[in-house]
């Protein structure tokens, strides 16, 4: 089986352009494929994971991949599945962002000579000037075709910006610079993306001509990608110090029990032949399979001592109230902090379990927190410095714990 046929066989690929030639490229090793990430945040969330996982698998087969940083993309933002237009951010703000995620990308390739390679799209959007880039490429895109676009349809409904309205011409001249620069043949992308990416493909072949080798592909994103990684409104995030590992195992070992075995195969590094020996387990096994799940994606992202740790963590809190917390995730407090007691409320808040205050109300108020075994029944409960000392347990419903102590 080849690497395109294990795409397939992964349930990862939603449309492509030109199958044939796509097949031969990448089963033969030859394809430079890029994928784009706009740096929105200072972390890589669970809602990447496809495409890292797949830039991993597609380098192993010796396909180079091309991870493309959007310094300038991001400067617009991305109006693909949103009711609302981006915060916009500062060039230092993107900068930053750009940088963490290349240390994370590192986890799943490998960069180097002759290996992936890591560009930013500032470089070349940036500098682009107005009058120039409409007399070079604005004839290649029909306006009646734009407003068609899937990407666009949600905007359209609260209003459409003429700076988002942009994007999409933005994202295609990117690979239209690529396949130019650096012989990227092929690019990949979530299936939201489709109308975006196949700009970029119509782009070069139209100011190329026909017979220019530029391909697509996009990815079953819609409903296990850009989704995935949202956990009671909140993003679940690569960054150990956003997400602890025990945070981002428990996340997955919570997967939803129609969606475990597709995240399975579409996610994890285990041989085809064991998953679908796994599809065969009865009900009676799902946790099994959730806990396969959890560790494999935690080992990937936070090392296999971190998935061990907080598999440990998990079987040991669940076992009886609260159970070995060593593991357990934990939020340090100041002498000064504890002199007056905390309030449960702001110790929801600071610990992550819940939002904001009001929603902190509304866990309390709905008897959804215990503390040290303990129903909370008043939201004027508070943690004593006594209780502090020796740390105090956290319980949300019945799978979240958190430990808060005394620094």
């Amino acid at each position: 089986m080849g690497i395109y046929e294990e795409l397939k066989a992964r349930g990862l690929i939603a449309q492509v352009t030109d199958e044939e030639q796509i097949r031969t490229m990448v089963n033969s090793g030859k394809a430079k494929f890029y994928i784009g990430f706009d740096c929105t945040a200072d972390s890589l969330t669970a809602g990447h994971f496809m495409a890292l996982t797949l830039m991993k698998r597609l380098q192993m087969a010796g396909n180079t991949p091309v991870a493309l940083i959007g310094g300038g993309t991001t400067m617009i933002g991305d109006p693909s599945g949103r009711t609302d237009m981006r915060k916009m951010l500062t060039r230092e703000d993107i900068n930053h962002n750009a940088e963490c995620f290349k240390r994370q990308m590192e986890k799943f390739i490998e960069f180097g000579e002759g290996k992936a390679i890591m560009v930013n799209n500032a470089d070349w959007l940036l500098n682009l000037n107005y009058i120039d880039l409409l007399r070079e490429v604005g004839h290649c895109f029909s306006v009646n075709n734009m407003l068609r676009a899937e990407c666009y349809k949600q905007r359209m409904a609260q209003g459409l910006s003429f700076l988002e309205f942009n994007y999409m011409i933005m994202q295609s001249y990117d690979f239209y610079y690529l396949y130019q620069n650096m012989g990227c043949n092929l690019q990949f992308g979530g299936d939201d993306q489709w109308s975006n990416m196949l700009g970029g493909t119509e782009l070069i072949r139209r100011k190329l001509g026909k017979d220019a080798h530029a391909m697509t592909i996009t990815l079953l994103t819609d409903s296990q990608g850009h989704k995935m990684g949202k956990t009671a409104g909140n993003a679940v995030w690569l960054d150990p110090n956003k997400t602890s590992p025990y945070d981002f195992y428990q996340y997955w070992r919570n997967v939803g029990d129609a969606d475990v075995m597709k995240c399975i195969r579409m996610l994890t590094f285990l041989p085809l032949e064991q998953i679908d020996e796994m599809e065969k387990w009865d009900d009676s096994r799902i946790n099994e399979k959730k806990k396969i799940l959890a560790y494999e994606l935690t080992s990937l992202v936070h090392g296999k001592e971190e998935a061990e740790k907080a598999a440990e963590a998990a079987a040991a809190l669940f076992a009886g109230n609260g159970g070995d917390d060593a593991n357990m995730p934990t939020t340090t407090v100041t002498a000064e902090e504890a002199a007056n007691g905390i309030g449960i409320l702001d110790a929801l808040v600071k610990t992550g379990i819940a939002k904001s205050k009001s929603d902190a109300r509304t866990l309390v108020k709905q008897g959804g927190i215990t503390v040290d075994g303990n129903k909370v029944e008043t939201q004027d409960f508070k943690f004593t410095e006594e209780m502090l000392k020796t740390g105090a347990k956290i319980k949300k419903g019945k799978k979240i714990f958190h430990k808060i102590i005394l620094g």
